[in-house]
């Protein structure tokens, strides 16, 4: 699943443990330790970058620097749909920009669907993927443990102007809440699952993914309806695979029919070939 560059973000160049991008009007510089190759573009342009982030260690915490004057907040857009991009404090921009190969797979997928199908996004952070679902036609529940990313969840579905589509907001621990859920006889035709390595829910609790993940999808594989459509599965740990995801997906879901796929999510730089794999990924598609 390859994400090439479109109007507010391109991957300009890479190399040499880094990685230059465009995000709109401001072009950043960032740690990628699996760019192992060199850099195509001279130092100068990358000299004249208006963000650099300079890891701290190797859990993606670090501090910002900028050419001039920082700002907390800048509109970008993929489609129709509106998000702010943002400085966070642990390198990330408050989205992932190879995911838009994800949001075009989950846009065809629930526009060719009737009536109005039910999408849970769980670790749905700054929610440009629930608002691709409601954008199509979906009624979603976007869950996420960190207050503070709903919140900006909130705002990017105003810039979106999609404050009236049937979105949920829940600020919760992703396992609790379908625990509940599953008790509740939920359904849902759509699942989307984008785990973090590690994390913390609003009271305390831990999530750990090789740990926690298999009982999480069996628990979704329970909220699944009859007429369910897809279950998709993100992870970026890097001692995952998309060949263990997909028989996590294999296993939970036998009996149901349909197929899983899995693969690599990866950036292509703009004006090149090159690319550099960021997560792994499992769907299964009834």
């Amino acid at each position: 699943m390859r994400t090439r560059a479109w109007s507010d973000y391109a991957l300009l160049d890479s190399g040499g443990g880094r990685k230059l991008e465009r995000y709109g009007r401001f072009t950043v510089v960032r740690p990628e330790p699996q760019c192992l190759w060199s850099p195509r573009l001279p130092p100068s342009v990358w000299e004249q970058a208006d963000a650099v982030f300079d890891p701290a260690d190797e859990e993606d915490a670090g501090r910002w620097r900028f050419s001039g004057r920082p700002v907390e907040a800048w509109p970008l857009a993929w489609g129709d749909v509106r998000f702010n991009g943002r400085f966070t404090a642990f390198r990330h921009l408050a989205f992932f920009p190879e995911q838009a190969a994800n949001w075009a797979w989950l846009e065809g997928r629930l526009r060719g669907l009737t009536d109005t199908p039910k999408v849970l996004n769980l670790f749905g952070y700054t929610g440009v993927a629930s608002l691709v679902c409601a954008a199509a036609g979906a009624a979603v529940t976007h869950v996420d443990a960190s207050k503070k990313a709903i919140g900006w969840a909130r705002e990017n579905a105003a810039l979106s102007g999609l404050e009236d589509r049937p979105i949920r907001w829940i600020c919760e621990d992703a396992r609790r809440y379908v625990q509940r859920e599953a008790r509740r006889g939920s359904r849902y035709e759509g699942i989307i699952l984008d785990p973090p390595k590690y994390g913390r829910g609003p009271t305390g609790e831990v999530w750990r993914l090789f740990e926690d993940l298999p009982e999480l999808s069996a628990l979704c594989a329970e909220l699944l309806s009859e007429r369910a459509s897809f279950l998709i599965l993100n992870a970026y740990a890097a001692r995952i695979s998309g060949a263990a995801l997909a028989g996590l997906l294999a296993d939970r879901l036998n009996g149901r029919g349909g197929a899983v796929e899995w693969g690599e999510l990866a950036l292509v730089e703009d004006g090149g070939e090159r690319e550099i794999g960021l997560s792994f990924f499992a769907r299964w598609t009834a």
